[in-house]
């Protein structure tokens, strides 16, 4: 016997909803949608779901209420243009980020080489790859974890006909890490592990499920800024770009240091889609 969906959807959302998840009822036919192999639009014309299908349903919401990520969840993040893996082990792409390739469009031209420092998933490299027309996409990443995220998910955009991405799994702070480009690189973008460890109990439950790696940078969240201007500065020729996401707390501290340098100009804050002060973009003098 198979029972109606509506009602299903509804108690899913009022959990979602009692426990502060938002938008509930978007996460909740996200859920419904990834237990039946297809996506939203499907919804609209289904009427019921099997007993075993509402069971999973419930247990999905449950799983979400309690802070586990949507996108473990459902096993895939959305990016730009792209539909990433993702899971345990790996940072899972947030929105706001996808405001750093916009940033540096002008200078992700035919010919040119682009590095993403601190990878993860590949968010920022896998889009730079399929939209622009750039010779070469690096992709670096330390963590074994969110390295094997990175090769699947650059596996299947090449499978898919985009521009291969090179991956190195190297630190960023590894003495000579791309020697060989040194002056060469166009565009250099980073979105860095930078939360401030003083701020981690006013986090978000989800948050808690992202590597502590791949989120926290020290007390004040600079721990890898002075190691990831020095290789940018390295790696970019002048009029290169540098985009660096970075917590709202750091605009001052970061613009002092990329000035103390003395390798930048156009030293320049930008806010996110809200309004924050959550990127700061500089060209290689």
């Amino acid at each position: 016997m198979r029972l109606p969906v509506r009602p299903e959807l509804a108690a899913a959302t009022a959990e979602l909803a009692a426990a502060g998840i938002g938008p509930a009822r978007l996460e909740a036919e996200l859920l419904l949608a990834h237990l039946l192999g297809g996506n939203r639009a499907r919804l609209l014309t289904l009427a019921s779901v099997s007993p075993e299908q509402a069971a999973r349903l419930r247990e999905l919401v449950r799983r979400r209420a309690t802070g586990e990520p949507l996108q473990h969840l459902t096993g895939t993040a959305p990016f730009r243009y792209l539909e990433l893996a993702v899971g345990p082990g790996v940072f899972v792409p947030r929105p706001e980020t996808e405001l750093l390739v916009e940033l540096a469009a002008p200078w992700l031209l035919p010919g040119t080489i682009v590095v993403d420092l601190g990878a993860g998933s590949g968010a920022i490299a896998l889009s730079v790859a399929r939209e622009f027309p750039v010779d070469r996409v690096i992709a670096v990443e330390r963590s074994e974890p969110a390295l094997r995220w990175l090769r699947r998910n650059a596996a299947d955009r090449h499978a898919a006909g985009d521009r291969p991405v090179e991956v190195v799994a190297r630190d960023i702070t590894a003495p000579g890490l791309l020697a060989g480009l040194a002056g060469t690189v166009s565009a250099v973008l980073a979105n860095p592990p930078y939360v401030p460890d003083s701020i981690r109990a006013e986090l978000p439950p989800e948050v808690g499920h992202d590597p502590d790696e791949a989120v926290f940078a020290g007390a004040d969240g600079l721990a890898l800024m002075p190691a990831l201007i020095e290789l940018a500065a390295r790696l970019l020729r002048p009029g290169g770009f540098l985009g660096i996401e970075h917590d709202e707390s750091h605009p001052a501290a970061l613009h002092r240091l990329l000035e103390a340098s003395g390798c930048w100009r156009d030293v320049t804050g930008r806010p996110d889609l809200t309004g924050r002060p959550r990127f700061s973009t500089a060209v290689r003098s």
